[in-house]
């Protein structure tokens, strides 16, 4: 075998090496962001901005939501957090919303804070701390 066929050996072989380990680390990658968009996490969060009136005010109804959820979930025993980004498509513009929840004592997941980034690049607030309504656990079916 000739030096120039042993070079293009090695070649191929990292490459055939580097390409599984590029489809190893995406598929990883793939599946958290699956896991992520599908969690009740994620489900309480969409629910809670559909029907948030001063959310609809700045865009109109929510038509859709982007395709990637962002953040994180974390469970601790019986209880959780997360934080979850949203890209939310509305009737008349599209903005990024972040929502946080909390569950404790193997309770359903409860939105405590909401915003998203206004045409001017301000944070407006989707929850009132102080809306004793918002207390409460959102049910989802």
């Amino acid at each position: 075998m000739t030096t120039g066929k042993i070079v293009i050996a090695i070649a191929l072989v990292v490459l055939t090496l580097g390409f599984l380990v590029l489809v190893f680390v995406g598929g990883i990658v793939g599946f958290a962001f699956y896991q992520i968009g599908h969690s009740q996490a994620a489900v309480t969060a969409r629910d809670f901005l559909k029907s948030n009136q001063r959310l609809k005010q700045e865009i109109g109804e929510v038509k859709d939501f982007g395709s990637f959820v962002t953040g994180n979930v974390s469970g601790h025993n019986d209880s959780g957090e997360a934080t979850l980004n949203f890209k939310v498509i509305g009737e008349l513009k599209t903005v990024t919303a972040s929502v946080g929840l909390v569950f404790r004592s193997g309770s359903v997941w409860r939105v405590v804070s909401a915003s998203y980034v206004s045409d001017s690049g301000q944070t407006v607030n989707l929850l009132d701390p102080y809306d004793t309504r918002m207390l409460v656990p959102l049910m989802v079916g």
